[in-house]
């Protein structure tokens, strides 16, 4: 059987589901495989007995595994992958937020809350109202913030795909380089409501604005580029309660609530 060992592990995530314990991979695991996990990582396992590990990645192919612990050394703890399943847990609809930075723990709660309702990537954008500002070093850090962020969420919330947190980019370089798929904007100006998207999507981009909302050049930008403006009423919204509110509603329509 194939053994690996590894110093530092990223990428893919294991989760006990009892206890919590996870320990991240860089790579994909097949069947059969015996793998070696060091030992401080894992401080609940005991020798002969089989537990079952969630793998969390960032690909479409999650899996859940059965794991039996073979033995425990004093650097490492060697298990044997004994059987994988896909998961049920991730939604057909497939969810790209795109997000206007705002201000205080209001970005850390949406990005939170956003995994939770099972968006699939997180665009963070800098438009015209924005109050915070992030470039260089400062950007790079808080995306690494924010990827934590979505990493906690999916731990807490047992979903099997960990969504990626993308650069930040300014809102006119994103409709520069926007890809071909559905995009919706809230917005209360010439908007339609969510009943009225047909077909039902299957995958979609959804454009939240900062806590001062899009300006009517950035709206009429977005329309010229081909984004489709919706609304959830005449109320206005406070950003992070527009985003969930969406997510759910999206969920409830074309989704898996």
């Amino acid at each position: 059987m194939l053994q690996l060992e590894f110093e530092s592990v990223i990428g893919l995530i294991l989760i006990h589901p009892a206890t919590r314990t996870t320990i991240r991979f860089n790579i994909n695991l097949t069947i059969p495989v015996t793998i070696r996990l060091p030992k401080i990582r894992l401080p609940i396992l005991r020798p002969r007995r089989t537990i079952i590990l969630k793998i969390v990645n960032s690909t479409n192919n999650p899996t859940t595994t059965s794991v039996k612990i073979l033995n425990i050394g004093k650097r490492h703890a060697q298990c044997h992958i004994t059987a994988q399943r896909q998961p049920e847990n991730e939604s057909r609809l497939q969810i790209t937020l795109i997000q206007a930075i705002s201000s205080g723990e209001r970005m850390d709660f949406t990005l939170q809350k956003s995994v939770e309702l099972g968006v699939r990537a997180i665009c963070p954008i800098i438009s015209e109202r924005c109050v915070v500002r992030l470039s260089g070093e400062r950007a790079d850090k808080r995306v690494q913030r924010w990827q934590d962020i979505a990493i906690a969420a999916c731990e807490q919330s047992g979903r099997s795909i960990v969504p990626t947190v993308l650069p930040i980019v300014s809102f006119s370089d994103y409709l520069r380089q926007m890809p071909p798929e559905l995009h919706l904007m809230m917005s209360l100006r010439r908007a339609t409501t969510l009943r009225d998207i047909a077909p039902a999507p299957q995958t979609l981009r959804l454009m939240i604005g900062p806590e001062g909302g899009w300006t009517p050049a950035e709206e009429q930008a977005a329309l010229d580029a081909g984004v489709q403006t919706i609304t959830l009423g005449k109320r206005v919204l406070r950003t992070e309660t527009a985003s969930l509110a969406v997510l759910a509603a999206m969920q409830v329509l074309w989704g898996d609530f």
